[in-house]
């Protein structure tokens, strides 16, 4: 309990139970809600834009909350991302370079420490349910596993979201006293797995779409939002064809479905009474499954949607545009948990203070991709700031391998059968084939076309952010670093 002495004027007497109302709540770290979908972009989103697609719920949490309108992955891939949302640190420094399959074998080091691991010895109730694709789980562990999840398994409970609202009752509603951590995973709205004659998955469905996870019967709990292919948006960075559309369209039903679980979930902390003890954050690990965005870090894959709702939020409908990234989620979250991070290895830094006000000084952040597949080896580290973006292509000299969900998409197959010139904004030679240095000035030239490496005029420019990347990677011990060097 805490006790105050009433002030004799009524300002005083406000401002005095703010003071004690922060006392409080300082007193009693929230629960945590971390959501995080599976390559959605803010291209697919009412409250970022949109103007077609049906996402009531999300809407409402960024109305009740706060956007941030440039947020950003730090590299475009499903596991490498969620390594470093969980650790916050860069997956060149905590060793998951690329994806988490057992033929692949990356594993973050058995050194590193999580955020799970944090909040369980800070005295937080820990549990996941859904997709989880990073390892060890000797690192990220948590305490309870709702569901493990299958990664982009048609099986997988991260195909229904609402279910997974539905199991996430036992922490929400349990007996125990302690403030909780719910990780809450989705498959969606990922590309969805076929499986070819011999039984072996693909995701080769030309001359159909692909189904993004949609089926003919219904998941639990869902009612499915169909989308006419005609009234899509198709982002720029895409050719505007029949088959672009039909994908788009399967995207939309996708995010939709996820939304409504999404809403399931709101709805159980409410009537719980715990969402207003709780913060809720809303991410994507990487931008949309099409070429040009997911696995590349252009602004496709890169910039994505952030929603932050905090308890006794004051200022809701609240837009900010400070650049963050997500090795800020970690130190963000451990703040709220009123956790000391002092002797904690963190890339990142909280911006908590940005749900309720303008934050200054947050304006560049940094990205480090290196693979996608063992197979795909595609390093790049790259410097973004409120203009300019640098890219730092380390393997310039090989063609950029597109992951195969990309490669098989009837939108980039049809481009090829129809023979287009251009796919959106750029030519496929351009997507496949890049220069050792990008720089681009994302205000003049926002789809990133126009490289202005060479330019004299913005040599300047290049080697200054050259210079800030370079101590970047020396800062994060980055193994690649010796590739300014020596090739």
């Amino acid at each position: 309990m805490f006790s105050i002495s009433f002030p004799k004027t009524f300002a005083g007497l406000l401002a005095a139970i703010g003071l004690a109302l922060t006392t409080a709540f300082a007193s009693s770290p929230p629960n945590i809600v971390l959501i995080v979908s599976d390559d959605h972009g803010t291209d697919a989103l009412g409250s970022y834009g949109n103007p077609i697609i049906k996402t009531p719920v999300l809407d409402a949490l960024a109305a009740d909350g706060t956007i941030f309108t440039d947020a950003n992955c730090t590299t475009a891939s499903c596991s490498p991302s969620r390594s470093v949302i969980l650790s916050g640190l860069h997956n060149h420094r905590n060793g998951m370079y690329g994806l988490e399959h057992s033929f692949h074998h990356f594993k973050s080091f058995d050194t590193m420490t999580s955020l799970p691991a944090i909040l369980t010895q800070q005295g937080y109730h820990t549990a996941r349910i859904g997709k989880y694709h990073v390892a060890p789980e000797s690192v990220y562990t948590f305490e309870t596993v709702l569901s493990a999840g299958a990664a982009n398994d048609p099986k997988t409970i991260g195909r229904s979201p609402w279910e997974m609202a539905e199991q996430s009752r036992s922490v929400i509603e349990g007996e125990d006293k302690r403030p909780f951590f719910l990780y809450y995973a989705t498959d969606d709205p990922h590309r969805a797995n076929a499986f070819d004659a011999d039984g072996k998955p693909t995701f080769d469905t030309y001359p159909l779409p692909n189904k993004f996870g949609n089926r003919d019967e219904s998941y639990p709990g869902i009612h499915p939002v169909v989308y006419d292919p005609e009234e899509v948006i198709v982002p720029p960075f895409l050719p505007d064809t029949a088959a672009s559309r039909a994908e788009i369209a399967e995207y939309y039903q996708s995010v939709s479905r996820m939304d409504e679980g999404i809403g399931h979930l709101i709805d159980i902390l409410k009537a719980a009474d715990k969402y207003d003890d709780t913060v809720i954050i809303y991410i994507s690990d990487n931008g949309i499954a099409f070429a040009g965005a997911k696995t590349t870090l252009y602004e496709p894959g890169m910039k994505l949607p952030c929603i932050v709702r905090e308890p006794g939020q004051q200022k809701i409908g609240r837009t900010q545009s400070a650049l963050v990234s997500w090795v800020d989620i970690v130190p963000t979250l451990l703040d709220y948990a009123q956790v000391d991070v002092s002797e904690i290895e963190l890339h990142g830094r909280s911006f908590r203070d940005g749900v309720s006000r303008k934050l200054n000084g947050w304006d560049e952040v940094y990205a480090s991709h290196t693979f996608h597949e063992t197979t795909m080896y595609y390093p790049m580290r790259v410097l973004k700031d409120r203009q300019f973006k640098l890219i730092f292509n380390i393997a310039h000299g090989l063609e950029f391998p597109l992951a195969k969900d990309l490669l098989q998409s009837p939108t980039w197959v049809s481009m090829q059968k129809e023979g287009l010139k251009l796919y959106g904004q750029r030519t496929p030679e351009a997507l496949l084939h890049r220069a050792r240095i990008e720089l681009y000035d994302l205000k003049s030239d926002p789809h990133e076309t126009i490289n202005l490496a060479d330019e004299p005029a913005h040599q300047k420019t290049k080697e200054t952010m050259i210079a800030k990347l370079q101590q970047f990677q020396n800062e994060t011990n980055d193994p690649w670093a010796i590739k300014w060097t020596r090739e």
